[in-house]
């Protein structure tokens, strides 16, 4: 079966966030969203069936985990990483940022401190300093081909003994960058060295491009099974962000017991009647769509730098290794910050998540969602005229 991605859907009038929310974000009902990460593809229609089926039943009362639930994230990990994850290391969690938030309530304590590695998708900041955590950027280091590598030198000197947790973006938001086995393991040495927990937020590790392969934080050493906290969701590859269904993976023992046990007393670990039903859809029959709609979205990227590279010389598309995002480096048109969101929405009509929400490091830059139709995607790039 072929699946047909250049479908128009219209979302408006749905309460979806990417349009229905342009007003309040933007204040511009009007523009053309290529901002927050959701795709205006269908949801399969495997997982609309397995949920119409579930409503045909009239009674949606108190429910429990299947053990397919389960089952279905094991091989679903184990078929697409390689890694045989037992059972009880996996829960469900309510989202990946609620996950976090729940982490940094259970492990640190209100004068510890949490370490990002900017730029970086936004909630690794917010949340944490919206819980009264102190917030310790080490940024990323920039290289000469635009990609990134952990500064490992930096993170030394500012990693001092009231930091408890770091939060790892793996594959990383925005810049897709696919960290590299050596890494995590020194990552995760440095961590224990130092009694920090790592948070590794891995939703984008489904959606690897042009061969790339995802390696789980999980996986890489007995370090980083000692310190990991790993989260995962079906979310993003199959864009039904609006369920919420997330689980989380914890291999050490003594952290398992005691995030667990913190989720299971707030009854945190929970799902709702729908969340197991869609993730053992897709996770059972999802992986052919998986890998049309990877090939579509790696065709849109490649019309994205292609045409920057010859319609729009003050802007660089960086090629990510996942996801459906493309960092957009946009300093060659000498704008500053205010210059630069008036010249997107204002001039262009075209709401993207704009670099500096991202902290250090995303000045100067813009993200792209270009999980939608082509046609939409070349619409939105046309509106761009660096003439105007």
């Amino acid at each position: 079966m072929r699946y047909n991605f250049d479908e128009i859907i219209e979302r408006r009038g749905t309460g979806a966030l990417k349009w229905d929310g342009l007003q309040e974000r933007y204040g511009n009902p009007d523009l053309l969203p290529v901002w927050v990460a959701d795709m205006d593809f269908a949801t399969p229609d495997f997982i609309i069936e397995a949920l119409r089926k579930r409503l045909d039943h009239p009674v949606f009362g108190y429910t429990m985990i299947p053990n397919e639930y389960f089952t279905s994230i094991r091989q679903w990990l184990k078929n697409l990483h390689g890694v045989d994850v037992p059972a009880e290391w996996i829960t469900f969690i309510p989202g990946i940022v609620r996950g976090i938030g729940m982490a940094i309530n259970c492990f640190v304590k209100d004068d510890e401190k949490v370490i990002i590695m900017p730029p970086v998708y936004h909630p690794f900041r917010l949340v944490p300093q919206y819980n009264g955590r102190r917030v310790v950027f080490n940024p990323l280091r920039r290289l000469p081909d635009g990609r990134y590598e952990i500064d490992f030198e930096n993170l030394a000197e500012v990693a001092d003994d009231k930091c408890r947790m770091l939060i790892l973006s793996n594959p990383h938001n925005p810049a897709g960058i696919a960290w590299d086995k050596d890494t995590l393991a020194r990552l995760a040495e440095f961590c224990v060295e130092r009694d920090i927990i790592v948070i590794s937020d891995e939703i984008h590790s489904e959606m690897m491009l042009r061969g790339k392969k995802h390696i789980p934080f999980y996986s890489v050493s007995d370090a980083a099974r000692k310190c990991g906290i790993t989260f995962a969701a079906p979310s993003k590859t199959f864009n039904m962000a609006g369920i919420v269904t997330s689980y989380a993976i914890v291999a050490d023992d003594s952290l398992r017991r005691r995030f667990y046990t913190f989720l299971a007393a707030n009854e945190i670990n929970d799902p709702t009647l729908f969340a197991p039903i869609a993730t053992i859809a897709a996770y059972t029959h999802g992986d052919e769509w998986r890998k049309q709609m990877l090939e579509y979205v790696e065709d849109n990227i490649d019309f994205v730098v292609d045409y920057c590279e010859q319609n729009l010389p003050g802007i660089k598309a960086l090629k990510p290794d996942a996801s459906f995002l493309v960092w957009l480096d946009c300093r060659g048109l000498g704008l500053n910050h205010e210059q630069l969101i008036d010249f997107f929405e204002n001039r262009c009509g075209l709401a993207l998540n704009d670099g500096e929400m991202f902290g250090p490091g995303g000045e100067g830059f813009m993200r792209m969602n270009v999980g939608a139709p082509r046609s939409v995607i070349r619409h939105a790039l046309e509106k761009i005229n660096i003439d105007k």
